[in-house]
């Protein structure tokens, strides 16, 4: 398959992660940007192919490491890393500028506020706290935890951390 592509991003190197998706023009608030795609696979595996790109990841690096989308309401997640899914590339911050709405068991990235050409896009992955310890963040913002995990979590993670 051919890789998805979009008027608005490019792939090329990032300084948070290996490769990122940046904004090849400016991008204005809301905007649909890319579809997330993937191969569907039945909730019961996503857990188990994720574990399997996490522990890739360890022997390499450059790897990402869960590229699962948790689908709500569909009997499926997504299997998002196939090489022909540039959404793939998107990577997390902690202070994004995408985010991210489900129709119809589709998952879109939008743009989070105006976006300026050659800026880095992302967005919140969402990770709840199991196995925080294996996703650590790399975003550089003034606002990072320290670790991939949905913004409504921030509160149990920091006291998770104060106890360690």
């Amino acid at each position: 398959m051919q890789p998805t592509t979009s008027k608005y991003i490019v792939v090329k190197s990032s300084s948070i992660h290996h490769k990122g998706v940046f904004a090849a023009i400016d991008i204005l608030q809301d905007t649909e940007i890319i579809e997330y795609v993937g191969i569907r696979v039945p909730k019961d595996d996503g857990d188990k192919i994720a574990e399997e790109h996490i522990q890739k990841a360890e022997l390499d690096p450059d790897q990402g490491s869960v590229y699962i989308f948790i689908v709500e309401g569909a009997d499926y997640d997504i299997d998002g890393s196939p090489d022909w899914n540039t959404a793939k590339y998107i990577n997390h911050s902690c202070e994004p500028n995408c985010y991210i709405d489900i129709k119809d068991g589709r998952v879109f990235i939008y743009a989070l506020r105006d976006i300026r050409r050659g800026e880095e896009l992302t967005y919140n992955y969402g990770y709840d706290l199991d196995g925080f310890e294996k996703h650590p963040c790399r975003c550089g913002s003034s606002f990072c935890v320290g670790y991939i995990a949905d913004k409504e979590e921030w509160p149990k993670l920091k006291e998770l951390l104060k106890k360690k």
